[in-house]
């Protein structure tokens, strides 16, 4: 029997805060400066949704780790002042957490700091305050489950009355592995057909949130 709905589980960068774009086009000069030369679909396929620790493998091991960390360290920097110009919310996403009226959290594969940052631009910090739950809390990041496992056990609530929101590809597999429902959004970098598979709902416009929520049972 499935379980009704008992907590909300967002990404963060792509979910709530329209960050992707940029991490992608600061992927994309990066790699061109440092002698990685990726495109747009290289950066969605390897980089978006994971880990610092795994965009950093792969990384290292294309072009050392000196290169990797002198990467991660511009990438940072340049991702702050970018951020400081003008990070908005997801279009619709004020609205579909107006309409929202379970639990909610934010399990990303960012840092917290990242986090404090994007969330705090935006004005979304102070709705998930104390629900912020990070990649570094666990061994492993995603498409590994131990990210969402780990935020559902924070927040006291059984996996298969989880849903996850994410729109990434390691993300909706994490979701899967943990053994909880996700609804992929497909409003942003990643193609829809990345993100269908079992148990996940795939959605192009974040307002519509709340009732597709609603119909999987709350």
């Amino acid at each position: 029997m499935i379980k009704p709905i008992e907590l909300v589980i967002f990404d963060c960068d792509g979910v709530l805060v329209d960050s992707e774009r940029i991490a992608l086009r600061l992927q994309v000069a990066l790699g061109a400066e440092l002698g990685w030369p990726l495109t747009a679909d290289d950066v969605i396929e390897r980089f978006i949704g994971r880990s610092k620790e795994s965009i950093c493998e792969q990384i290292a091991q294309r072009l050392g780790e000196e290169t990797a960390a002198f990467w991660w360290e511009q990438f940072m920097l340049r991702h702050r002042e970018t951020v400081d110009a003008g990070l908005e919310a997801v279009d619709g996403l004020p609205e579909a957490l107006a309409g929202i009226t379970l639990p909610v959290c934010v399990a990303s594969s960012g840092s917290h700091e990242k986090m404090r940052h994007t969330l705090g631009v935006t004005g979304l910090y102070e709705r998930f305050a104390g629900h912020i739950f990070s990649a570094a809390e666990v061994p492993r990041g995603k498409p590994a489950p131990d990210l969402f496992l780990h935020a559902a056990r924070r927040m006291g609530v059984d996996p298969a009355a989880c849903v996850v929101v994410e729109d990434s590809n390691p993300g909706v597999r994490a979701a899967r592995a943990a053994g909880m429902r996700s609804f992929g959004y497909a409003g942003g970098l990643t193609p829809a057909d990345r993100l269908e598979g079992p148990g996940t709902v795939v959605f192009h416009d974040m307002r519509k949130l709340p009732v597709l929520i609603a119909e999987q049972g709350c």
